[in-house]
């Protein structure tokens, strides 16, 4: 959970000849940080998300997450990846789930069997509008299926035994009508026994440090996780953005501009306005993070170090 900084610290801050990376590295504090994979389509694909675990797995995550594709349609690789994190690694995976395309007893036959495999968290999400849909687009939960995830959370919670993670939404959820709403419904998945809150992926601090205030201010008091995403791709990421609502600043595009062609370059703006990110967020009291991996660590990796996470032992 984050706590504000105090009118001293700010005014401390403002006066610092540092910068917040520069910051971080003084800072003796160590956030906690988790990794969301998601499941390989090939063996090509499978051997880079195991380089990619084995890498990130000695900084010694609070968890690591493992998507689900909408209707299921990647549920046995999900499975799969989570299994074998429990059975060969000594990280905790928490499984993605979504209620779409699913009726409630499919949903809760998955439920058990992560149970029974031994995975103790969950992240419960609706999930996208199947078909070509997709993000933004118009959903149709199924009549005898979960609708939302604040049903999908009290199943979870029904069921027992497992931490329960959702998302959160500093910029509004595609299909909410306001952030009011959005937090409302945050209000209902906590009351339906969801742990902590991961937020969509954003660039905009100042909003997603409103969010927080508003969130906090509606009497929520669950961890608010900021949801990071370093991506080099800036035509990937502009997709993205435009999908799920988050704004894409000029300055960031500026920042890319001209570097279609140099990979290398892209990846180390990546990695800086992350980081820098990370730490200006540290500076105002959050001291957890969840890395949008991609399945990639070499991004991810630098910024933990940053931030001051170091090896531990391997897991």
């Amino acid at each position: 959970m984050s706590t504000p900084i105090s009118l001293a610290e700010a005014r401390a801050l403002l006066l610092s000849p540092l910068g917040p990376v520069a910051r971080a590295g003084q800072d003796a504090s160590r956030p906690r940080v988790s990794f969301e994979f998601f499941p390989p389509k090939s063996d090509e694909a499978e051997a880079n998300l195991w380089k990619a675990i084995q890498r990130l797995a000695p900084l010694n995550p609070a968890f690591v997450s493992v998507t689900y594709g909408a209707g299921g349609s990647t549920r046995e690789r999900t499975h799969r990846t989570v299994e074998r994190i429990l059975n060969e690694t000594g990280l905790q995976p928490a499984a993605h789930l979504t209620c779409v395309e699913a009726s409630r007893d499919e949903v809760d036959e998955v439920i058990q069997g992560y149970k029974a495999a031994g995975v103790k968290h969950i992240v419960a999400l609706r999930g996208d509008p199947p078909g070509g849909a997709g993000i933004g687009g118009v959903y149709q939960p199924r009549a005898d299926g979960y609708a939302n995830a604040t049903e999908l959370t009290a199943a979870i919670s029904r069921i027992g035994g497992f931490d329960i993670t959702v998302g959160a939404y500093p910029e509004k959820h595609p299909e909410s009508p306001s952030i009011d709403h959005d937090i409302d419904v945050l209000k209902a998945k906590v009351d339906a026994g969801a742990t902590r809150a991961v937020s969509q992926f954003f660039f905009d601090m100042d909003a997603f440090l409103r969010f927080r205030d508003r969130v906090r201010a509606a009497g929520v008091t669950i961890p608010l996780i900021p949801g990071i995403m370093p991506v080099s791709n800036f035509a990937g990421l502009q997709r993205m953005c435009g999908a799920c609502g988050t704004a894409l600043p000029d300055w960031l595009a500026a920042h890319f501009d001209g570097l279609d062609d140099d990979p290398e370059t892209r990846k180390l703006i990546a990695a800086s306005v992350a980081a820098e990110t990370c730490a200006r967020l540290q500076e105002e009291g959050f001291e957890d993070f969840h890395f949008y991996t991609l399945n990639r660590a070499d991004l991810v990796y630098a910024i933990c170090r940053v931030l001051g996470v170091r090896e531990q032992a391997s897991a």
